[in-house]
């Protein structure tokens, strides 16, 4: 490539992709050319560990050779077929691989193209529900969702957010929801310690649950960890007493698994921690190994038969999408459920989940570091200001962001979340790229103070 043609692909990166999530005034080009197992490469040739998972989406690393060939495969078949009113049998493979491993009691599969769109089609698919079922509920029209709740970025996934500077702006365009507690085990209220903190977050959710049992639609819910509020996680027993107080109240518990689906939580998905089948089951990122968009929603026969009836009764569930199901998107996700059983992940996960957490075990006594979170193959490290008061600094997160340059110019790639530096790499990463990974991340933070 010519020196004109590679400054051009940089002036095209800067001022004409508009990337999301960043302010383009001052992004600086940082273009990655390929990559190799659990390595980024860029132009130039410099090597990134792959510490973010590629935004927590890449389970098997890059370039794996059983999913690439699953594609192209797949390409030599058909590329596109659309799922409204016909199918393909590749997709049909996949929705049946599919309930083989989510949770007992999901037996329907809607597809669609990212996290968010599954979100989307959840909330949807649970306000019709109650219109259809044979004993309507046309009242219930709110949804609960948590405390620094994420759940996407389309208007329905937003409304449902309660992290502010994602929501703030768009507020006119948002439907109101029922504001659940967080259920951080770091941050408890004052009085409340920390094997009662599943009982008061619980308590406080049934209050709100009895106040509003005729308008609730659902509780829709990340079980486990709350990636975007940043790592937050849950007391044990918490998502099993949601599951509990959503049966007692009548109302329909949505699990969005979008980031703590296949593997991440040291189980296929973070449900299975708590033994728990929620009414509906939103899953994208690793659903096809980090490599093409797709996402799933998943219900239970309950809910689908509420959708049946004949034409004219008009009942069918009234949402779609073009790529729903795409055919090349379904053989990377069966590749990568195979590769699941064929590389033994879960015996694996343990002794990795193990060893990440003791290469950054360095940082506890460190005072500007208040928290280290992990579960599974998830963790977060919180920056703060005053470690005994966990005061954060007024920097808007600058700490953080500046550790995951630090670490970035040292060859580790890995992202924050306000105040939070997430630690999120693939399934695939080896020992001593774990230990390549932590070192990067204690040397970064020690050089910010």
């Amino acid at each position: 490539m010519s020196q004109r043609d590679e400054r051009l692909i940089e002036e095209w990166d800067r001022k004409v992709v508009w990337h999301g999530f960043t302010q383009m005034a001052d992004y600086q080009p940082f273009i990655i050319a390929r990559g190799e197992g659990n390595w980024l490469i860029d132009r130039q040739g410099k090597r990134y560990l792959d510490g973010a998972s590629s935004m927590w989406c890449n389970v098997h690393g890059h370039r794996q050779p059983m999913i690439d060939q699953a594609i192209r495969d797949q390409l030599d078949r058909i590329a596109q077929v659309t799922s409204l009113g016909m199918g393909n049998d590749t997709t049909a493979r996949l929705a049946g691989r599919l309930l083989e491993v989510v949770p007992s009691g999901l037996k329907h599969v809607f597809f669609s193209s990212d996290g968010t769109c599954a979100v989307e089609a959840a909330l949807k698919l649970a306000l019709q529900y109650w219109r259809q079922r044979a004993d309507p509920r046309p009242e219930k029209t709110r949804l609960v969702a948590l405390g620094a709740a994420y759940h996407g970025d389309t208007t329905g996934s937003v409304s449902l957010g309660g992290v502010e500077r994602f929501k703030s702006l768009f507020a006119p365009l948002l439907f109101d929801t029922i504001r659940g507690p967080l259920p951080d085990g770091y941050r408890l209220p004052v009085g409340v310690k920390s094997d009662e903190s599943c009982g008061y977050y619980l308590s406080q959710l049934e209050t709100l649950l009895a106040q509003h049992q005729r308008e609730i639609i659902a509780v829709v819910m990340e079980p486990l960890v709350q990636g975007a509020a940043g790592m937050v996680m849950h007391p044990h027993g918490f998502l099993r007493g949601v599951r509990e107080l959503t049966r007692r109240y009548d109302c329909l518990l949505i699990c969005d698994e979008v980031a703590t689906g296949f593997g991440r939580t040291g189980r296929m998905f973070a449900c299975d921690h708590e033994g728990v089948t929620p009414d509906v089951l939103c899953l994208g990122k690793g659903l096809t190994g980090g490599y093409l968009p797709m996402a799933a929603t998943l219900t239970t026969s309950e809910l689908w038969n509420a959708f049946l009836g004949p034409q004219e009764a008009h009942c069918q569930f009234f949402h779609g999408h073009t790529y729903s199901g795409n055919p090349l998107a379904a053989a990377a996700a069966i590749a990568s459920l195979e590769l699941f059983e064929q590389e033994r992940v879960f015996e694996q996960l343990p002794l990795k989940a193990s060893l990440l957490g003791e290469v950054v075990e360095p940082l506890r006594d460190h005072p500007h570091v208040g928290d280290i979170r992990q579960c599974g193959m998830m963790m977060g490290i919180e920056i703060v200001q005053h470690k005994e008061k966990r005061q954060a600094f007024e920097d808007h997160g600058q700490h953080a962001r500046s550790i995951c340059q630090r670490a970035t110019d040292a060859g580790v790639w890995i992202r924050s979340l306000g105040d939070v530096v997430v630690v999120m790499p693939p399934l695939s990463i080896l020992p001593a790229e774990i230990e390549c990974l932590g070192n990067a991340v204690v040397a970064a933070v020690r050089d910010e103070f």
